[in-house]
């Protein structure tokens, strides 16, 4: 086996092949005999087809392009498709936001009228009726949302009025389910300034009758569903989400387990278990990692022992079988169809790796102990079956932080993390206070904290690891995207810990992001934080942008063009912030991009940049993806007068940028002789060491060229 440093291993696993390998799921269903779900086409722009496996085992795409099956409620969509009984697929069109319907081999016809103010999201196809939430902007900062019924005749298309409106009043409504005799509305709802993970009300509407608030106790209730004439919902008056039925009097436990099934709300198909066709519920229990668990109606759960521990969901259920999405230790995300009796899953779509498993590393859940508490991460180690490091090596590691910031990573097999491990640099995903997963304290431990505890514990957690002996502390970098950028700009200015970051459409201003952001989150710092204008003082206090003295390393800051959540003038500001202080950073702008990046060529682009970005910084080779120069932020060159010279940026310390600068400047300027004025003797000496010979007392050193044979 050879020996290589780590970060400079040859690797398989090209950007391209990644991404190919890793198609985001959206949702899946029963259709007859066959199987139907969604899945993103990277090559066709990211847009989200209906594929369906027929009963004779081939796959065909029900929704070709360009049509593109996704939503914008909320801004983060959801639910943008379902199929009824007989086999006619509804979706909504990301272009208009209006919702079609078509048979395999139609083509679509619209079921609601053209009308730029209106989408719609969180279809189910229930009791034969279409039900979804229906969002209309106005004049308004917030828009009105309704649960409403769609014809499928088409014929609401041309007559709005067709259209019945079921539930209305609430800021935010989700997860509506009929009961199987079609006179029953089950709902989730909540208001500003709340999330659905702090405070909804569980309601229930006798069609054509008044709306009754069933649970309203200060919890998070979830995904009503009907099992006969009891309610079933997720509920978490104990800090864990479990499951309770009603149905004459008060809720009752239906398992209680210190785990969770149920989970942050962000889009609106969300669905954590099911009832199976013998009254008993398939369910997702979730401490860290998830497990698929069986409820009998004595409320013992079995474990079904399945390699399914990340992105778990219960899609559908049929009979005694499911579908699910998930991945686990040893198997990346799919489709799976679930044989609850026979406790087995069989994968309905499959990964386009080229690659075999002994590429992908192995997940490691640790915790380590944080200011504020224990803290939670999934260690994925360098792993390249052909090639080790040299002895005494260790390897440099790049730090995730999810976004949300209520939101989870779990341990499963990745494509992207493998892309990293393959290549001898370590990923550690950290689950800072605030992470879904852990029950609402450690949730809450966020309150009123964010830019503090998150950051206090990705620290900790890159600390520990590197204490450990299991990382190199001098080559620790942070990525991090969305609510995961703010942490990460965050750790930048207030930690020394990470010596290079990466930012994803991140959040460097949170006065800025109050204001700009879209509704859904438009009150969501009020608990991060504290609510404007009394909190005022801490947003300025906590924002990334407030201290941009204390930017002191290299960053790489990516950004979508059409970001409506992390608008770019965000990253814009971060990228002046870091010119102004001389510190060195890269800067991509995509069209066409939103708030995630989804189209191949972006997220090729993205990849290939972090990996250069990583060996520019860390100083091993990248020779299987485009260098990504740096802009130096204290050093730029042009022809002085005595040929090509370096400048010094007026004010740039040497013991903050020397070294990197100048190793960066000279390695771009291949022009030999080399000329620099250096103005104190803190610069004089980074410049003598890398070769730089003084001229005159000035502070004038050149390079000179090397001579044959030195």
């Amino acid at each position: 086996m050879d020996a290589l440093p780590y970060g400079s291993w040859p690797s398989p696993l090209t950007a391209e092949a990644v991404t190919a390998a890793a198609p985001r799921l959206d949702g899946a269903r029963f259709a007859g005999e066959e199987i139907w779900w969604g899945e993103s086409v990277p090559d066709e722009g990211g847009r989200v087809a209906v594929r369906r496996r027929r009963a004779d085992g081939t796959i065909e795409t029900v929704l070709p392009a360009p049509w593109n099956a996704r939503s914008s409620v909320h801004e983060y969509g959801g639910g943008a498709w379902t199929v009824t009984d007989d086999g006619e697929l509804v979706f909504v069109e990301r272009a208009d936001g209006r919702l079609w319907a078509c048979r395999p081999d139609e083509r679509p016809r619209p079921l609601t009228p053209e009308d730029p103010a209106q989408r719609y999201g969180g279809l189910r196809w229930q009791s034969a009726r279409l039900l979804g939430i229906r969002e209309t902007q106005g004049e308004a900062r917030n828009p009105r949302r309704e649960i409403v019924a769609v014809p499928l005749d088409g014929s609401a298309a041309a007559d709005p009025s067709r259209i019945d409106v079921l539930a209305g009043g609430a800021d935010f409504l989700a997860q509506p389910a009929l009961s199987s005799d079609g006179r029953r509305l089950a709902w989730i709802e909540w208001d500003h300034p709340a999330m659905p993970w702090d405070r909804t009300r569980l309601c229930v509407r006798e069609l054509g009758a008044d709306a009754v608030t069933l649970v309203d106790r200060g919890t998070a209730p979830l995904q009503p569903e009907w099992d006969g004439e009891s309610l079933l919902f997720a509920d978490d008056p104990d800090g864990r989400w479990n499951l309770f039925r009603m149905s004459d009097g008060a809720p009752a436990p239906l398992s209680p387990a210190d785990a969770d099934t149920g989970g942050a709300l962000w889009v609106l198909g969300a669905r954590w278990y099911g009832v199976l066709a013998d009254g008993r519920v398939l369910a997702v229990r979730t401490d860290g990692a998830s497990r698929l668990v069986v409820i009998d109606a004595d409320g013992a759960a079995t474990d079904l022992g399945l390699d399914l521990t990340a992105g778990v969901a219960v899609e559908d259920v049929r009979g005694t079988r499911a579908l699910v999405i998930g991945a686990g230790a040893t198997t990346e995300s799919a489709v799976w169809l679930v044989d609850v009796d026979a406790g087995s899953a069989e994968p309905v779509t499959a990964s386009a790796a080229p690659w075999d498993r002994s590429w992908l590393p192995t997940p490691r859940e640790i915790t380590v102990d944080g200011p504020h508490g224990p803290v939670h991460a999934i260690d994925y180690a360098p792993k390249n079956p052909r090639v080790a490091a040299p002895a005494g090596e260790l390897p440099p590691y790049l730090v995730w932080v999810h976004g949300g910031p209520t939101s989870q990573a779990q341990p499963a097999a990745s494509a992207k993390v493998a892309y990293f491990t393959s290549r001898g640099i370590g990923v550690l995903d950290v689950n800072y206070g605030g992470s879904t997963g852990y029950g609402r304290a450690y949730r809450e431990r966020l309150l009123g904290q964010w830019g503090v505890v998150d950051v206090d514990d990705v620290a900790a957690a890159a600390e520990g690891l590197a204490a450990s002996g299991a990382a190199d502390p001098d080559r620790l970098a942070i990525e991090g995207g969305s609510a995961g950028g703010w942490t990460v700009l965050a750790a930048l200015v207030n930690t020394d810990v990470f010596a290079a970051g990466v930012s994803r459409y991140g959040v460097g201003d949170a006065r800025t992001l109050a204001e700009d952001t879209h509704d859904f989150e438009s009150r969501y710092l009020d608990a991060l934080i504290g609510p404007l204008p009394e909190a005022e003082d801490m947003y300025i206090e906590r924002s990334p942008l407030s201290h941009p003295e204390r930017f002191r390393v290299p960053l790489l800051i990516l950004q979508g063009e059409e970001d409506a959540v992390v608008p770019p003038a965000q990253a814009e500001a971060i990228r002046a912030a870091l010119s102004a202080r001389g510190v060195p950073y890269g800067y991509v702008l995509y069209p066409g991009e939103g708030h995630g990046f989804r189209r191949r060529e972006t997220v090729v682009h993205a990849l290939e940049s972090e990996l250069a970005f990583l060996g520019e910084v860390f100083g091993f080779a990248t020779p299987d993806v485009p260098p990504f120069p740096l802009t130096v932020g204290a050093i730029t060159s042009s022809e002085g007068a005595h040929g090509r010279e370096l400048v010094i940026a007026p004010g740039a310390a040497a013991s903050d940028h020397g070294d990197r600068d100048v190793a960066t400047a000279v390695s771009r300027e291949p022009v030999r002789p080399l000329y620099v004025r250096t103005p104190d003797a803190a610069w004089a000496a980074v410049f003598a060491a890398h070769g730089f010979t003084p001229v005159d007392e000035s502070g004038l050193a050149v390079l000179l060229p090397a001579l044959d044979g030195a």
